[in-house]
């Protein structure tokens, strides 16, 4: 039972990753729809965001680690990734239901265009997050130079 209380640290920070994620995505895509959208057209649009969006995210996804204490282990970082892939899914799906109409056969085709392809990437990379965050880590420790250790003189005297 004990092994299980990481992965239930890690599905709780997917959750409020993806809440935190999503909240910040509805302000941008509104500025984006009603804004920006009609005048540059929804590609431009969408590639402006994207940036935008993506470094939030990997800022949320350091804070939801830390606060959450999520293992290094990557089962446990799969995990935040994957529940706050489905969540973000989940949420985007029925926001395109509630205020656009759209059935989920309707939102799963509105990915197939140029813009929704863009945002799947882009949810696809949100979900990696949690495990780069580690990967990221691990190789900037191994390329980070040491300092040359001085060996103690054992005669006292300094040269």
């Amino acid at each position: 039972m004990r092994s299980k209380i990481p992965l239930i640290h890690a599905a709780a920070a997917g959750l409020v990753y993806a809440s935190l994620a999503f909240g910040v995505g509805f302000v941008l895509g509104s500025v984006r729809v009603l804004l920006v959208a009609p005048r540059v057209g929804p590609t431009p649009a969408v590639l402006f965001e994207t940036p935008l969006i993506l470094g939030v995210c990997w800022w949320l996804a350091r804070l939801c680690v830390a606060r959450f204490a999520v293992s290094r282990a990557v089962p446990a970082r799969l995990v935040m990734g994957l529940v706050a892939f489905a969540v973000l899914m989940l949420a985007e799906a029925t926001l395109a239901g509630v205020l656009f109409g759209r059935t989920v056969r309707e939102f799963l085709a509105s990915l197939a265009t140029v813009p929704g392809a863009i945002g799947l990437a882009a949810q696809v990379l949100f979900a990696c997050f949690p495990l780069a965050t580690v990967l990221r880590r691990a190789r900037t420790s191994a390329a980070a130079p040491t300092r040359p250790r001085i060996p103690a003189s054992t005669s006292g005297a300094t040269p």
